[in-house]
């Protein structure tokens, strides 16, 4: 709170400025509009309370006649009044960011001003509204967004000048600045934070807008009910809404990797798992859609399309006929799975289907997805993944325990032999494959020997990322209701820690046998340790590996050889060539440039990442590539590598 002479020179200074602007109003002439002073703290809705009669005489008059300024008749509003802005916040999984570039489709058309983020202390000085965008998933995410709404709350603690802060003396001549000019913006919490915890949200008074996930639509109504001094809400969950005729405005606009969010919600009903809850049943956007945003990405440069939904190798367009895709619009699961969700039957797309027809717009641009579930990993796709060079070998399959009693209290659907049957038909279908996965530690009523088959599953498998979890409870879900979480607190970050070490020691096993391999790397731009004297660049290769890569003039392209041809300096979103030269636990490095390339030259030169003097491609000599050995039988009829 201000101190009493501070608060006293606040009265006064609006008292001064309010009589100053009563006196200086009879003045003003018919062509001209008034303007408030500019330390008025009043709001509109006491502006409009004190000139109600005036307003009402303009308010209501038609453009044509606004444009024209009537005699006697003097409106407060300028004629074009700012649009207000407004700015997001993404927190959590991938679907929020995707979700947050919705929102702001939605907003823009609706006339409001995109601005970026930022601010002093964390706080978006000038905006109109912060949108927060929240996960749920997890206490830890909830608990994050709760320390940032109390942040927002208050205003920053150092006026909005550069000039220091005012001393004690100076305070009793200076009002501070922030009880003049810093203006609280509406806060808005979207997303499934929003929709598991309504109530509760409604009660914090620095909230004023609750959306859930399938409300987007209805902000711009909302943002008018809390204009009006009321709270916006909706968090009714839809059937139906995928946002799929919105054409998402991207936040990041010069990245070259784009989402595309497919599906939405969760048919799945894990024990664990609150998402059924706050995103609702499963639903797919027409495929025809789909494809037309991933043509409208690659025609604006984009290079990497990562394909997204809560299970989104679950996807099923109901709205495409079957006789124009590959799988006969039946569904087929992975050999050992079962189904908590029955109704998977209806003729439609499936994903194999969608990823088929993504892998044909552009050979250039490469496809990820994210997040699957294990079950929904048939041969038929993993067979499409072996044989289109565009579609990354890279396998997100989340296991989340390595015990099958936990894996039913879980209620997976699949036992841990299942699970490892699928791991050796990946690997035997996808040479070179990365995988990745998901581990809860401490599930409820989780024995200590339960654990152990969890580290010997990480162990037994080789995955090359993981993201490991100590358990948290959400109220809603099957183990609020029927399972016990007894394992203590000490226990789950015991657990939690011995996952982290047992993965990193098999990480960095892998890592370390990568060293003499080619991979073809995305470029996405300097690393964080990139410096003036040693300039270096970072970008991902297809298994989904960070590559740190000297930055330096590279051939135009590997069919000229170093030394040979024209010379080009790479540019984020470039595929360049390179060769492992050192590996760390999470990070690759390659000081072997080859040169710059593309997805169908490499895919036809190397099928799978090669390894120098083991069989692989060496640079050598020319030879002419074997189409039995490439992926899509592609030829290069003079590439200088050979056997």
């Amino acid at each position: 709170m201000l101190p009493r002479h501070a608060r006293g020179l606040v009265k006064d200074t609006l008292s001064r400025t309010t009589n100053s602007s009563s006196r200086s109003s009879s003045t003003i002439t018919p062509t001209r509009t008034s303007r408030l002073p500019a330390h008025d703290q009043r709001t509109l809705k006491d502006f409009l309370a004190a000139s109600h009669q005036e307003v009402a005489s303009t308010a209501y008059q038609d453009s044509s006649e606004m444009s024209v300024p009537t005699t006697g008749t003097t409106s407060s509003f300028p004629a074009n009044p700012r649009p207000k802005t407004f700015t997001i916040e993404s927190y959590g999984c991938q679907q929020n960011a995707a979700d947050s570039e919705v929102v702001r489709a939605i907003m823009e058309g609706a006339k409001y001003k995109w601005v970026e983020g930022g601010g002093e202390q964390g706080h978006h000085i000038g905006c109109d509204i912060v949108f927060l965008n929240t996960c749920a998933i997890r206490d830890n995410a909830e608990q994050r967004i709760w320390g940032r709404i109390k942040h927002l709350k208050h205003p920053p603690r150092r006026p909005r000048s550069a000039t220091p802060a005012p001393s004690r003396r100076q305070a009793q001549v200076w009002p501070p600045l922030r009880a003049l000019e810093y203006k609280k913006p509406v806060i808005g919490l979207l997303g499934c934070m929003a929709e598991r915890l309504k109530k509760k949200l409604l009660e914090e008074e620095a909230i004023d807008l609750v959306v859930g996930p399938d409300a987007y639509r209805d902000l711009p109504r909302l943002l008018d009910v809390v204009e009006a001094g009321e709270k916006g809400v909706n968090v009714q969950l839809s059937m139906d809404e995928t946002y799929a005729e919105i054409k998402p405005s991207r936040i990041s606009p010069d990245n070259k990797s784009a989402f595309v969010s497919i599906m939405r919600g969760c048919n799945n009903l894990c024990s664990y798992c609150i998402v059924p809850h706050t995103r609702g049943r499963e639903r797919s956007r027409p495929l025809h859609s789909i494809l037309e945003e991933v043509r409208r990405l690659a025609g604006q440069g984009v290079k990497e399309v990562v394909l997204l939904g809560q299970n989104v190798n679950s996807f099923h367009d109901t709205s495409t006929s079957t006789a124009s895709v590959i799988s006969g619009g039946r569904y087929e699961a992975s050999e050992g799975f079962s189904n908590m969700y029955k109704s998977r039957d209806k003729a439609g797309a499936r994903f194999v289907d969608l990823l088929e027809a993504v892998s044909r717009v552009d050979e250039e641009v490469r496809i990820r997805f994210t997040s699957p579930h294990p079950k929904d990993f048939p041969l038929p796709l993993l067979q499409l993944i072996a044989e289109r060079p565009s579609i990354c070998a890279s396998l997100h399959l989340p296991a989340q325990s390595g015990s099958s009693t936990v894996l039913h209290r879980m209620r997976r659907g699949y036992t841990r032999e299942a699970y490892l049957a699928l791991v050796e038909r990946a690997r035997e279908v996808i040479p070179n494959v990365s995988l990745s996965s998901d581990f809860i530690a401490g599930f409820c009523e989780e024995t200590e020997d339960e654990h152990l088959e969890t580290l010997s599953l990480i162990e037994a498998v080789g995955y090359d990322q993981a993201f490991l979890f100590a358990y948290s409870l959400r109220e809603r879900t099957h183990a609020a209701y029927h399972l016990q979480d007894n394992v203590p607190e000490s226990d789950k970050q015991r657990r939690l820690a011995e996952i982290i070490a047992t993965f990193r020691r098999v990480a960095a096993a892998r890592n370390a046998a990568e060293v003499g391999r080619e991979h073809l790397l995305l470029v996405e731009g300097p690393s964080k340790r990139s410096t003036p004297d040693s300039p270096t660049w970072t970008g991902r290769s297809d298994t989904n590996k960070r590559c740190i890569f000297p930055y330096r003039d590279v051939p135009a392209s590997v069919r000229n050889g170093e030394g040979r041809g024209p010379m080009v300096s790479l540019q984020p979103g470039d595929y360049v060539w390179v060769r492992v030269t050192e590996a760390k636990a999470q990070t690759l490095f390659c000081d072997e440039i080859l040169g710059r390339s593309s997805v169908r030259e490499f895919a036809a030169a190397v099928p799978g990442p090669a390894v120098a003097g083991h069989g692989a491609w060496t640079r050598t000599g020319h030879r002419e590539v074997d189409a039995g050995a490439c992926k899509l039988g592609y030829v290069l009829s003079e590439v200088e590598y050979s056997i």
